[in-house]
């Protein structure tokens, strides 16, 4: 089975390094080497990148019931439950994940060790979405919740410092389309930067529930110049990505959807006005391949949107979004995009550096991890 959209991958033209970057193309990109990469992940769920072991460990400590005796076992189960092709039981997983992260403590370390675990593979920035309104079953309060995932994400970015693989974490604070809106939430991401938010997100069901039913919500952020993503282009098209864009989103949360507004012309492709206007104005695409398989994006890697939009000139960049769910990791994902459309050491350079300038710190850091961080990374590995 192909992809939904119907568009075969082509021979990828090969993209020219920038001229003050040039690895040698000889260079293996073995497991062990894009493990040691810099990376920067963009797009991965709090509540979907717990430990296994940890989701067992609390769960056993609040009485929550799990499907599974021991963390292994649940490991599997979380991965075959988001395989299993069917929305009730992926949407099951979450039941459990949420459920072990309603306390400040809890949510402290699962924070702490969603760093913990991404800066051990390499990765040196990233921002972890979640939703707060599903945190307060245990007697938090929203800011309650947003400070207890800000102080585990310092926890976690001193454990990495102190463990030779630093990184940057911040968060994104999340409300969801078949919520009512919430002025609360939205606050949260114009007043929280002490507990390292830096912008806002919108998840949830994209079917009936358009972006435009926040309008009022994305109003208010841009009024106040707070940085948006909205998750657009997964579970519906074009009309979706388009919404998300009227909102003013500066990023868009997968948009591999986006490949239903190009068609073959000849032997090139023609781009409707709903991709020449994301192409045109750089708007990146938060793409999460293995998730994308999942949720019946396309059935294989290599018949993933991710080949043909970076061949045209979309800013694309790899993501996870669920880790327990799809058993993968940022090293993982670059690997299987290497494999499925031979990218090179140039290429996963140009992903990161991208990724790095489409995350909401403000610019002049963004530019000295790019400087200080990802090109040194790179040209280090050039050289091995």
């Amino acid at each position: 089975m192909g992809c939904r959209h119907g568009l075969a991958t082509r021979a990828r033209e090969k993209m020219v390094s920038p001229p003050d970057f040039e690895p040698e193309i000889t260079v293996s990109l073995s497991p062990e080497t894009i493990a040691a990469l810099p990376k920067v992940v963009l797009h991965d769920h709090l509540d979907g990148g717990l430990r296994a072991s940890t989701v067992f460990e609390i769960a056993q400590e609040i009485g929550h019931p799990l499907p599974a005796d021991d963390p292994d076992a649940l490991a599997t189960w979380f991965y075959a439950s988001a395989e299993s092709g069917t929305l009730v039981d992926y949407l099951e997983t979450f039941v459990h994940t949420i459920a072990v992260m309603q306390t400040a403590a809890h949510l402290e370390r699962v924070a702490r060790e969603w760093v913990v675990d991404l800066a051990a593979d390499g990765v040196v920035y990233g921002e972890a979405r979640w939703a707060p309104e599903q945190h307060t079953a245990g007697g938090l309060t929203l800011r309650q919740a947003v400070a207890a995932v800000g102080a585990g994400l310092r926890a976690g970015m001193a454990d990495a410092a102190a463990s030779g693989t630093p990184m940057v974490a911040r968060q994104l604070v999340t409300s969801l389309r078949h919520t009512p809106p919430s002025r609360e939430v939205a606050d949260l991401a114009r007043f929280g930067a002490d507990d390292l938010v830096v912008g806002f997100d919108l998840a949830g069901p994209e079917d009936g529930f358009p972006a435009g039913g926040h309008h009022e919500t994305f109003a208010y952020l841009a009024d106040h110049l707070v940085p948006v993503t909205i998750h657009a282009g997964e579970a519906a098209g074009v009309a979706s990505i388009a919404g998300a864009i009227a909102e003013r989103a500066l990023r868009l949360g997968h948009g591999a959807r986006l490949v239903e507004d190009i068609a073959p012309d000849g032997d090139g492709w023609s781009l409707g006005p709903v991709a020449t206007w994301v192409r045109d104005r750089r708007i990146p695409l938060e793409l999460s391949p293995t998730s994308n398989l999942q949720t019946g994006v396309c059935a294989t890697v290599a018949e993933h949107p991710f080949g043909l939009l970076e061949r045209l000139g979309f800013v694309v960049t790899v993501n996870c979004d669920n880790r327990l769910m799809s058993r993968t990791s940022p090293s993982r994902e670059m690997g299987l995009l290497v494999d499925a459309f031979g990218y090179d050491l140039a290429d996963l350079r140009r992903f990161t550096v991208d990724a790095a300038r489409a995350g909401f710190l403000p610019h002049p850091e963004r530019e000295r991890l790019v400087a200080d961080v990802i090109e040194p990374g790179y040209a280090a590995a050039s050289e091995g």
